[in-house]
């Protein structure tokens, strides 16, 4: 299972909000189509939503272990019915997994630009 940095972990959860679920797991619960889905899923777009019906918490807890340890992606959040799920492209793999890679240091920021920089 892949783990992430809380920094990174905060910088996912930011971009999964406007995500809506691209898997569902119904009351059959997690076979190995289902899995293949994700698998798909999560090549084609590395951050996906997961939505799990039913009510109880340890199945939505126990699918998202199982999610994460067979398919190498690590769980980013747990809330409620939804579970969002990240695993880097096979290219980017190795890139973020080197230490002192450059997803490791705080990306660089642009100053703002104000009333007075328009006027010249």
């Amino acid at each position: 299972m892949l783990q992430l940095s809380s920094a990174a972990l905060r910088e996912m959860r930011a971009r999964a909000h406007g995500l809506n679920p691209v898997v569902s797991i119904a009351e059959k619960g997690l076979s190995a189509a289902i899995l293949k889905e994700i698998d798909a899923n999560l090549n084609a777009h590395e951050l996906i939503k997961i939505r799990v019906y039913g009510n109880s918490r340890e199945v939505r807890i126990a699918h998202l272990e199982k999610i994460c340890s067979e398919l190498g992606a690590a769980p980013v959040q747990h809330i409620g019915k939804l579970l969002v799920v990240y695993r880097p492209a096979p290219a980017q793999a190795a890139a973020v997994n080197a230490p002192g890679s450059a997803n490791s240091r705080r990306p660089a920021v642009t100053p703002r630009k104000t009333k007075r920089s328009f006027q010249a």
